[in-house]
């Protein structure tokens, strides 16, 4: 019989609620076959933890003495600029944010030793900040100058909002040149070196509910340790395109927009990175519970990495170039044994998010969600879906 959130929510008051991790319930389906498992079955945790550059945190500092304008003014947290285009004492650190000071790829390839990301771990682990404004005065807000430390258990409000996570599948960034680049995707080795690739695979939200079933607007989530929401579709989201029988997209697809309160978030789930000749940004652990509603949604949970599909694509061209050339299609199973075979060559496979730390969050959620200390959400509304007519649209460019 198919159930509800509130049912399931019952139970998980109750302590009866049967909870596993999205890597459980795949032997759970073979052992006892769907029918059964989604009859057992409560709530499939999924988890993902890797660099996602749509990433930041608005911030209400206070007011001074006498009060300051921030908004139309120039605002740094340790060297790096901070968005004042708000209110009076509202900011918005980006993750990728860098000091006017970094020499960026003058000297290629560049460090990128400290920024936006790093400023967010450090508030988050509770360490002082140092904040410098610069602003012109009004009548209300003459101040024009402010030093100062901050630190997050003194702000009013401070807000981690990232317009785009969890991207549900992604490219393998091979490098078909005979030079090294450097990229968001790492450092890749010219002559099919390596090859790099970003997902939990069979663990990744996204991919467990790839229709969007359950994950909607609303949806209560893990992030960065504490407690998120997802707040919309991700930037970027493109959920019409090709996909596998099983509903899982060949290629990048959705993506979440999620909103949570920093305080509560934790710098071992929150890390600033740096990447050589690319920049800065953050890496973000994100853990969904999936009801299990019916039958269908355990199948789409109990989904393996052998079945999860991505394409090769080259990022020393097709990529920079937005050619839409393919190398060819590997599936999560074949890059996580380390090495895939790309034009007749065999290549050794990287991640840039980690499997084990995907792990431990849906272990970790499930243990919430088994102590009755994590409920689920009924999403308020759903993710745009392929039926929508939703599709990411590249720039046009025009002459102004």
């Amino acid at each position: 019989m198919p159930k509800t959130i509130a049912e399931i929510n019952e139970r998980i008051r109750k302590g009866q609620a049967m909870v596993v991790t999205a890597e459980e319930i795949i032997d759970i389906v073979e052992e006892k076959g769907l029918k059964k498992a989604a009859e057992e079955v409560d709530v499939v945790t999924t988890g993902t933890f890797g660099p996602m550059c749509s990433s930041g945190a608005f911030l209400n500092i206070g007011h001074s003495k006498p009060r300051i304008k921030l908004g139309g003014g120039k605002v740094y947290l340790n060297k790096v600029p901070a968005y004042a285009g708000l209110a009076a004492v509202d900011i918005y650190i980006g993750a990728t944010a860098l000091p006017d000071e970094d020499l960026r790829n003058a000297d290629h390839p560049g460090e990128f030793r400290y920024g936006g990301g790093h400023v967010i771990q450090d508030l988050v682990a509770e360490k002082d900040v140092e904040l410098v404004a610069e602003t012109y005065g009004t009548d209300c807000y003459p101040k024009k100058h402010l030093e100062t430390l901050i630190n997050i258990r003194d702000l009013n409000e401070a807000i981690l909002f990232n317009p785009r996570n969890a991207y549900q599948n992604y490219n393998v960034a091979v490098n078909l040149s005979d030079h090294t680049i450097y990229t968001y995707m790492g450092v890749l080795k010219p002559r099919l070196g390596n090859a790099n690739y970003c997902s939990a695979g069979q663990l990744s939200p996204l991919l467990n509910d790839p229709l969007y079933k359950t994950i909607g607007i609303g949806t209560r989530t893990f992030l960065g340790g504490g407690i998120g929401y997802i707040a919309w579709h991700g930037t970027q989201h493109n959920p019409s395109v090709s996909r596998g029988e099983n509903g899982v997209p060949k290629v990048p697809a959705g993506t979440l927009a999620v909103i949570g309160d920093l305080k509560g978030m934790d710098p071992n789930w929150l890390v600033g990175i740096s990447m050589t000749g690319y920049g800065v940004t953050l890496t973000v652990g994100i853990g969904v519970p999936i009801p299990i509603l019916n039958e269908e949604i355990c199948r789409f949970v109990s989904v393996r990495d052998e079945e999860i599909w991505a394409p090769i694509v080259d990022y020393s061209d097709a990529y920079p170039n937005r050619e839409s050339e393919v190398l060819g299609e590997v599936n999560y199973a074949q890059l996580k044994s380390g090495k895939i075979t790309v034009r007749g060559k065999e290549v050794p496979t990287g991640s840039l998010s980690s499997y084990a730390k995907a792990k431990e969050i849906a272990k970790i959620l499930k243990e919430w969600v088994q102590k009755g200390e994590f409920l689920l959400t009924q999403p308020v509304a759903s993710i745009p879906g392929a039926e929508s007519g939703y599709t990411f649209r590249p720039l046009k460019e025009r002459k102004p």
